[in-house]
Parts: structure tokens; sequence; C-alpha cells
């Protein structure tokens, strides 16, 4: 009974110095890890691990298992601070090497850019949505919209393409991104180019035959197009689909059209930017529906008129049909010809001739001006100075008939003004005739 006493004894007195020798271990550790909060996860594993080895060496005693709350909490903050933080610099390196990409593959270094696509989606597989999130963070708010839907767009695209797809496809996936120049076309025309496939050829009327047009880029064909006038442009275009979307790439027709209406083909006031917008930026349409004077030919009027006569007989009535020309050719200057003649002289003979330096009976040069569809004509004077005491002035309508655009002219009056009075004396338009375009190579 002693014996079993005096174990027991010695049993406790083991137990209290192990618990106190663990309660002051536990205070050492709880001390140090408040004094030093960025404890880094493998010293809280290493301290961990030897904390849990100690208790193993009294297993085979009786001794209770104290809880450890006073020390898990502090090393699983720990933990969970310092891979936050891992983690928070991975994303960061992420998206700079991803926004480095952007700006590789916007300069046109596509390998440069596709290497760091690749570092980013290893780093991060949501980069794209980070970066974008970062983009609209920086971004401006008068801008957010604009910048919103440009890294949208890089996103989408490129969170499609595979890490490890060949160099190749990857930039042939990367130059779609380019924005080109987009044709702007509306009315019937625009259904049926929507109609269209998107890899357009140029096919050959003969199957087994080559197509040279092939071998040229679309870009050289367009600057092609640019040199010819209007007629060989749409003659180009009736060939096949390829070449009607080709005919109608903005660029060729904005440059006719800025080209084409300027003063005084436009008041001064307008610019021909201010009157696209009538026309949805559709520079063809603009080109075809708003009025212009022809420049490219000469308006010819062919008159008749009945004169009696005098016979030998008198029951035969003899009358003569007398025929005569007018000739308007305006000149991109604002200056204008106008030229009667007689049947005598034949149009063969008058329209190569119509020169600034032609002098001839008949002849007036004067200005002219273009207000919508009205033609006004001043100061129509002898060129050679004869007759300076008046001047003569035509008003005129522009109009489009089935064989041509703006092809006919209408007399709507025809004064003289005495230059010391300013008196206006309409002439009558009892025999006059519209005139009609008849366009001139030699003038092109």
């Amino acid at each position: 009974m002693s014996a079993m006493s005096g174990s027991g004894v010695i049993e406790s007195t083991e137990l209290v110095k192990f618990r106190e020798q663990w309660k002051a271990e536990v205070k050492q550790r709880t001390i140090q890890a408040i004094a030093s909060p960025t404890l880094s996860p493998q010293n809280a594993v290493t301290s961990s691990s030897s904390a849990s080895a100690r208790p193993e060496e009294y297993a085979n005693s009786s001794i209770p298992t104290f809880p450890h709350d006073a020390v898990t909490p502090t090393y699983t903050c720990t933990q969970r601070s310092a891979i936050s933080a891992h983690a928070s610099m991975c994303l960061s390196s992420a998206v700079e090497s991803y926004r480095l990409a952007v700006q590789y593959e916007q300069s046109g270094n596509l390998d440069e850019a596709l290497r760091l696509y690749r570092h980013a989606f290893r780093l991060k597989p949501d980069v794209d949505k980070a970066y974008h999130k970062d983009e609209l963070r920086l971004s401006p708010a008068t801008n957010q919209g604009e910048a919103s839907s440009e890294h949208k767009h890089y996103s989408n695209h490129c969170s499609k393409i595979l890490l490890d797809a060949p160099v190749e496809e990857l930039n042939k996936s990367l130059k779609s991104l380019s924005l080109a120049p987009q044709s702007t076309v509306t009315g019937v025309l625009a259904s049926l180019i929507a109609s269209f496939s998107h890899d357009l050829e140029f096919e050959p009327e003969d199957e087994s035959a080559s197509v040279p047009l092939r071998s040229l880029p679309d870009e050289l064909v367009v600057l092609v197009l640019k040199k010819l006038d209007t007629t060989s442009i749409e003659r180009f275009a009736v060939i096949d689909k390829k070449a009607r979307v080709l005919s109608l790439d903005t660029g060729i027709w904005r440059y006719l059209v800025q080209k084409t209406y300027i003063p005084p083909q436009i008041p001064e006031e307008l610019t021909f930017e201010s009157i696209a917008h009538q026309y949805l930026l559709d520079y063809r349409r603009f080109y075809i529906e708003h009025p212009r004077v022809r420049l490219d030919g000469v308006y010819v009027a062919v008159c008749h008129y009945v004169r009696p006569g005098l016979g030998e007989n008198a029951w035969v009535q003899v009358n003569h049909l007398i025929t005569y020309h007018r000739y308007l050719r305006f000149f991109l200057d604002g200056t204008v010809m106008s030229l009667l003649a007689n049947e005598a002289i034949e149009p063969q003979t008058v329209i190569p001739s119509l020169k600034p330096s032609l002098r001839m009976k008949g002849l007036l040069v004067g200005t002219w001006s273009l207000l919508g569809t009205k033609i006004l004509i001043r100061d129509l004077v002898d060129p050679s100075g004869g007759n300076s005491r008046y001047t003569f002035q035509m008003t005129l309508t522009l109009r489009s008939r089935p064989s041509g655009r703006w092809n006919k002219l209408d007399f709507t009056g025809y004064d003289s003004i005495d230059t010391k009075t300013g008196e206006e004396l309409p002439f009558p338009l009892k025999h006059e005739r519209p005139f009609w375009f008849s366009k001139v190579r030699s003038y092109a």
C-alpha cells in the first residue's frame, strides 16, 4: 500500500513538473508570435511540428492532452497573410505582363506579345479579366466607355487563344484585331453586300485560267482604282463580287468627293464633311446624289425656229428652219464660257476649241455658282473687249435624266444688264431649249 502511494506521489510530481514546463513553453511561443506577426509559413510549420513532437515523448505516460487554442489562431492568421501577399504579387506580375503584351501587339511586335501573353496566362488564368478591371479603374471617367469596349475586345479575343498554339496561327489571330477601314454603304446596295461571304476571291471566266489579280493585295487594287474615273470604277465593279466590294472602298469615293465638291460647287461656308453627314457618310451615294456641275465635258443646246421666206410663186409659201447651238463649258476655278454659234459651224469643230484662249464671235465669258440645283451665271462679257456697256446673266436648273447624272440644264432666265444704270432686261425664251451634257475625253 505504501509502495503504491509512493509511486503515485512520484507520478504526480512528474505530471506537475511537465505541466509547468509546458505552460512556460506555450507562454514563450505566444509572446514570440505577437512580437513577430509576419512569421513565414515555413517557420510556422516548423514550430508547429516541433511543438507536436514533444508530447509524443510522454505518450506512454498517463498525461492528459492540453488544448492549443492559445497558439493555433496566431499561426493561422500569419499563414493566411503570407499566402495572400504571395497571390497579390503573382496577380500584379501577370497584369503587368499582360499590359506589356498589349503594347507590343499594338506596335506590331507579335512574337514578343505572344511570349508575354503566355507568361501572363500561366501566372494567372483569368489575367485578362483582372487587366480589364485595372484599366477601367485607371482610365478617366470621360473615356471609360471607349476604353471598356476596346479592352473587352482584347480580353475576349485573347481568352480564346490556346497557350500552346502555333506562332503562325496566333499571328493570324492577332492581326485580325487591327481595325481595317470598312466601306460605308447604305440603301439597297448595303443589303446586297451583306449577303456576300467574307472570303471573296476574284473568279475567272474560265475555271482553268489563272487570275493575276489574286496576287495583288487589296490595298494596291484600291490605290489603282483611285486613279480611275467613276465610269471605269463602275465597269470594274461588275466583274464579280470581289470587284464590287473593293470598288465601294470609302477611300476611293471620299477622294472623289473631296476633289469635286469645293466652291463654287458648294457654298463658301460649307465643307464636304458637313454635307456627308446628310448621306450617313456614304461617300459613293454622296457623289451620285448630291447636285454638281459636270466639268468633264460640255453642255450643248440645239435650238430651232422657223423663219418665213420669199418665193417666186405667190401660191407657194416658203419657210426656213433655222438651227443654232448654245455651248456652256464650266471650269473648276468658277469661270464659264458661253458660245452661240449658227449651223454653219459644226459641233465637232467647236467643242475641241472651247478653251480659255478661244476668241470668236458669239463668245462670252463669266462666272458661275451653284446653290442646290440652281446655277447662276453672272458677268457674261465679250473677252475681246467689245460692247462693254452690257453684261448678261443666265439662270438654269440642274437635273438628272436616265442617260446620266446631272446631265440636263433647263433655261429659266436670261437677262441683259446695263452697266451704267443697272437695269435688267429679260430676253424671251421662246426658242431656247435645254442643255444636254456631252462628255469630252480631252477635257478630263
